[in-house]
């Protein structure tokens, strides 16, 4: 064979390469200094024809009518979303403030599970909730009146409300009150206990209960009056604020703890209350960089809750894990569940700790994703890598992947990195099961045992296969004349 044939020119030539799948491949090429473009390409639906069929009729405009319904629905869908103004207007004991709360239920993070079946961090906060509600003593007394079946269990979610973590809440427990004042919902959370061993995270000893109960008597109140003093405070600007601060929303919350102090802080000063009182309170706030998550969260809540229910939307308006699953829902599918196994987080660990200790995910912050920020934003946060892993870099590529599910961009939550660029907002199920790409989220992670606390935090990749089971609903919605009526 002539040396000059194409054949001997191609192997004689430079070699350049475009990488499809699996990243490893590339890897090897970079390092034997070849030039390699990787690119992050999966089969369409998961490689799922059934799948990839719904979809494409969904799509075709010639054969239904569905494509049209589908984007005004969504159009309407992300306008609720975006034009939420959530506001802090107070803190309330939940028994009094949350819709349908009573004494002797708990409220719990993620989809609806029962004591037999909750993870260990879920159950050690469950006890802790009893303790410190006296309705147990011990923590094997605790378990014994959760699993009697005298304890009603629900999720944060059906009560417009939303938990970190184990995101246990009961009747006595003080919470947020977060108004979005565009159209009036409301939606509620506990109060952050710091890091660590927290009741979050399914520790209650002592030093739990006993900082709890400080936050119920003392810290709350004075709270309470310096809000009351204030008048609602705009989060969504203040949220803004942080994410141009080097904040993500999720599991960075150092500016948004500070902007909240300097809020507060002229008020909080001229309360009539000991001065040993309004210290500790601004000590504990000084100590606590993820004061602020808790709400976060709830403004996101409230203005998911404004976008739910609305017939032919593929927008997703919960992702949130209880331990054991990981569950989501959708605008035009209610109330609906779509669950899968919780998977483990891949993550950072505190000294002692390893992947062998860690509860599967857990908690409904992500709800921060949802509602466009958290690990959506990372590219606002580039430091956050040094608490959940990864480089700066992945904290570029992971919001500018993000774009490619989701519905719009935030006109409020801006990134300086990206040309103040907004936040991708607006998860699109349709978007998630054609491209096989799903969100981002970056959490906490638990031990596995109940009473031990925090042990690290990282990156979790959600299952794909909700996000194809509940556009599978969709489609078989859509498919019944009554849901194209309303649509229309």
């Amino acid at each position: 064979m002539s040396r000059h044939t194409p054949t001997a020119a191609l192997f004689n030539a430079q070699l350049r390469v475009i990488n499809l799948g699996l990243s490893s491949f590339a890897e090897t090429l970079k390092d034997g200094h070849v030039p390699v473009l990787d690119l992050d390409w999966r089969p369409p639906a998961g490689g799922d024809p059934e799948l990839i069929q719904r979809i494409d009729a969904l799509r075709n405009e010639t054969e239904n009518a569905w494509i049209s319904a589908i984007q005004s629905a969504n159009e309407t869908a992300i306008e609720h979303m975006l034009a939420a103004e959530p506001h802090i207007v107070g803190i309330g004991i939940a028994r009094d403030v949350v819709p349908g709360m009573t004494d002797g239920m708990v409220l719990h993070a993620g989809p609806p599970i029962e004591w037999d079946a909750m993870c260990g961090p879920m159950r050690g906060a469950v006890m802790g909730g009893l303790i410190y509600e006296n309705a147990a003593l011990t923590p094997d007394e605790a378990a014994r009146l959760a699993a009697s079946g005298d304890i009603a269990f629900d999720p944060c979610h059906h009560h417009s409300a939303v938990g970190p973590m184990a995101g246990v809440m009961t009747a006595s427990m003080p919470v947020w009150i977060i108004e979005n004042v565009t159209e009036g919902n409301r939606a509620y959370c506990t109060l952050n206990e710091g890091l660590g061993k927290v009741l979050r995270y399914g520790a209650y000893g002592d030093e739990v209960i006993a900082r709890l109960r400080w936050m119920e008597s003392e810290l709350a109140p004075i709270l309470s009056k310096a809000i009351q003093a204030h008048g609602p405070i705009d989060l969504r600007s203040l949220i803004a604020q942080a994410l141009q601060m080097g904040d993500e929303g999720h599991n960075r919350n150092r500016a948004g703890t500070s902007l909240l102090i300097r809020e507060l802080a002229p008020h909080l000063v001229r309360l009539d209350i000991p001065s040993d009182a309004i210290a500790r309170t601004f000590e504990f706030l000084h100590s606590n960089d993820h004061f602020f998550l808790n709400l976060t969260m709830p403004a996101g809540k409230c203005a998911l809750d404004a976008a739910a229910n609305i017939p032919g939307s593929s927008l997703v308006t919960v992702m949130a894990r209880n331990g054991t699953e990981f569950g989501i829902r959708l605008s035009g599918t209610g109330n609906r569940w779509f669950t899968a196994p919780a998977p483990i987080v891949d993550g950072l660990y505190l000294p002692g700790f390893s992947s062998e200790d860690a509860a599967p995910d857990i908690g409904d912050s992500a709800i921060t994703e949802t509602a466009g920020y958290g690990g959506f934003a990372m590219a606002a946060a580039p430091a956050i890598v040094q608490f959940v892993g990864g480089t700066p870099q992945l904290a570029l590529d992971t919001t500018r992947r993000m774009r490619t599910i989701t519905l719009a961009e935030s006109r409020a939550y801006q990134i300086p990195a990206m040309g103040f660029r907004g936040t991708p907002t607006g998860i699109d199920v349709l978007h998630v099961a054609e491209s096989g790409i799903v969100p981002a989220i970056n959490t906490g992670i638990a031990h596995k045992e109940p009473g031990i606390g925090m042990v690290g935090a990282g990156l979790v990749t959600p299952p794909f296969s909700l996000f194809a089971d509940a556009a599978n609903a969709l489609a078989s919605l859509l498919d019944q004349s009554q849901i194209h009526e309303e649509v229309q």
